[in-house]
């Protein structure tokens, strides 16, 4: 079974990726947040982040997001100039300002895109690609309309998070829709979606035996030692837990304190990696870490946590 750390605008770039490996080893593989094609180039910062030294020793995979072939085609191009080999293509960003111009998960139903998608894997056959995909738009049978041309394609996995993008993160996943994908895709199927705990893991792949891996975003950043403890067979205590996850964020501030200019960077950087952290830490802790507006009110926040 493959696990896979989804990527998160604003959180998973390649400082948090190398501290995780570090804090809790390399047994996982990464994604770079979505790549976008800017003035028919890549964005200087997500090049930055994608070619930085801090990801030797992580396996990582850029992901790019578009809006037509057009810009599949250009930014495909332009990865395999760097070298790049693997390539994760994001059709199931849900925020309505990927959306709103057609990109993420508005490229569902597009079955021109659809076509140009299976055309590109296969006209590329050195690069391996992946798909990161929700189940449509509005519609949870959208995604219907994409997987004729995703069974063309040779891909290493699909990943899919069983909701609609009007939901974005809020009511149930569809696991009956999950399961009709299983049943319907010619590639590999990655499970994401609502995975905060060990057990969470286990009850999904005791739902699904047949999906190849499983894919966790929101619920690393709640719990970095999730897939750790997973890997290991045991769930760890949660005095084990927090000692690391006090580790993990220290290094973060460490890092951040060296190479950016000034506290209100610092601080407007290390605490939105606590977002999703409420549940692990504790609310007041939680609210405390919120509330600093400076490194040493963070200093105590962080204090709190027990």
């Amino acid at each position: 079974m493959e696990f896979h750390f989804a990527p998160i605008q604003g959180h998973t770039d390649a400082p948090y990726r190398h501290f995780h490996v570090v804090a809790y080893g390399n047994d996982v593989d990464y994604y770079t947040p979505f790549i976008r094609l800017e003035h028919e180039a890549l964005r200087q910062r997500d090049a930055k982040d994608m070619t930085s030294p801090l990801n030797d020793g992580c396996r990582l995979t850029p992901q790019i997001i578009f809006r037509d072939r057009h810009e599949l085609e250009s930014l495909v191009t332009l990865l395999k100039e760097t070298g790049c080999r693997n390539i994760d293509l994001n059709m199931g960003c849900p925020f309505p300002l990927q959306t709103g111009h057609g990109r993420g998960a508005a490229t569902i139903a597009d079955t021109r895109l659809g076509e140009a998608v299976a055309e590109t894997v296969t006209n590329n056959p050195e690069i391996t690609f992946s798909v990161k995909m929700r189940l449509g738009m509005t519609d949870k049978h959208e995604w219907a309309e994409l997987m004729p041309y995703l069974n063309r394609a040779k891909l290493r996995h699909i990943a899919v998070h069983p909701r609609v993008a009007r939901q974005q993160y809020g009511g149930n996943v569809d696991y009956g829709e999950f399961e009709a994908i299983l049943a319907e895709s010619q590639n590999p199927v990655v499970y994401n979606g609502d995975i905060k705990t060990p057990s969470d893991i286990d009850d999904v792949m005791a739902r699904f035996p047949e999906a190849a891996g499983i894919m966790v975003g929101r619920g690393l950043l709640g719990r970095p030692s999730l897939f750790a403890e997973y890997i290991s067979g045991k769930e760890w205590d949660r005095t084990d837990r927090i000692a690391s996850m006090l580790g993990f964020h220290r290094r973060l501030l460490e890092h951040y304190s060296s190479s950016l200019c000034g506290e209100s960077q610092i601080i407007s950087k290390i605490k939105p990696f606590w977002e999703y952290a409420e549940d692990e830490i504790g609310r007041k802790a939680w609210k405390a870490i919120k509330k600093a507006t400076n490194i040493a009110k963070y200093h105590s926040a962080v204090a709190m946590v027990e």
